[in-house]
């Protein structure tokens, strides 16, 4: 039986190899647009969040955490500044729509409620007199946990939901610290 099989010409090859290549580019561009609509990379900057995140962690932000979903307390939050620069902040969550904050500097009540916060970075007291705030419709009321050194929603005032990219969920670096973020 002879073979009827025809090798290949060079020229089909080439046009075979870069409809391969081209189909291999759209399926990787398909994949990383997917990836960056779902989550971003963001690194942390500052001490405000010690010690549960340190200057320099690398974090990874789930951006439809609050597409299908609302801030709960004690949430990790990434969010613009909303400074000319746009920078991202880190702070954790505290008020939620029509809570009523209230601190002495020492002592954090939610709803005059005590607040349990055992995240807060061992030795922070801060100092100052009692204030209150009323998180609004739509906001979210957000503190560092290094109260000492956190701009946050004391100096800043409530965080717009809009602003909110997305929950930090996940530490990538240093690799001593890889898990989740909590």
């Amino acid at each position: 039986m002879k073979d009827t099989t025809t090798k290949p010409t060079k020229k089909e090859s080439a046009k075979s190899f870069l409809i391969d290549l081209i189909k291999d580019i759209i399926i990787a561009l398909v994949v990383v647009l997917i990836i960056t609509a779902c989550v971003k990379p963001t690194i942390v900057s500052g001490q405000s969040m010690d010690d549960t995140l340190h200057n320099g962690n690398y974090l990874i932000v789930n951006k439809l955490a609050y597409k299908f979903g609302e801030p709960a307390r004690g949430d990790i939050i990434v969010f613009d500044s909303g400074d000319e620069e746009h920078e991202l902040w880190v702070k954790r969550v505290i008020g939620l729509p029509g809570d009523v904050i209230k601190t002495d500097g020492k002592t954090l009540y939610i709803n005059d409620a005590k607040a349990s916060e055992p995240y807060i970075k061992k030795g922070t007291v801060a100092q100052g007199e009692m204030q209150t705030w009323t998180v609004p419709e739509g906001a979210v009321f957000v503190m560092g946990d290094n109260r000492n050194n956190s701009t946050d929603s004391r100096i800043i005032g409530c965080v717009e939901e809009s602003a909110v990219l997305g929950k930090a969920v996940v530490r990538l670096w240093p690799p001593g610290s890889i898990g989740r973020v909590e």
